[in-house]
């Protein structure tokens, strides 16, 4: 399996697993919304975006980080937006090697951390994250004011 920063030939790829993404947090969208989101942030160079593809150049999973400034460590940092595989990709360590792939990213750019968060009933990623040594924040609630 192969992770490598998505370029814009990987649209296709990349539209059709946020579609599942998205599927899956049940707020499902046109695929041309999505492809012009997509296009947006590898245009504007605004996120990163891991692609895993299999042996034969298959896309998996794809993996979406966005830079932040964590203020308490005065130092730069990434969120950890979006992760997703595909269901027939699903145990087989496509999800940690994503992980593992973001976190070499936030490592090479002099990043202090990794920040994500996921659904209260997402208990495969729960168990995935805490085995990779992210800590659920006990200390801070997280709020969010649609606009």
């Amino acid at each position: 399996m192969s992770v490598t920063c998505a370029e814009p030939a990987d649209l296709d790829d990349l539209t059709l697993l946020f579609g599942g993404y998205l599927t899956f947090y049940q707020v499902p969208r046109a695929a041309e919304e999505i492809r012009a989101f997509l296009r947006e942030r590898l245009q504007r160079q605004d996120s990163q975006v891991l692609l895993a593809r299999d042996p034969q150049g298959a896309a998996q999973g794809f993996v979406q980080l966005y830079p932040l400034q964590a203020s308490l460590a005065l130092r730069p940092a990434w969120l950890l937006s979006d992760l997703y595989v595909a269901p027939a990709a699903r145990r087989q360590g496509v999800a940690e090697t994503l992980m593992h792939a973001a976190r070499a990213h936030a490592e090479a750019s002099g990043a202090c951390g990794l920040q994500l968060e996921t659904a209260r009933d997402n208990d495969s990623a729960q168990a995935l994250y805490g085995r990779l040594g992210y800590v659920r924040d006990e200390v801070y609630y997280t709020y969010w004011l649609g606009l």
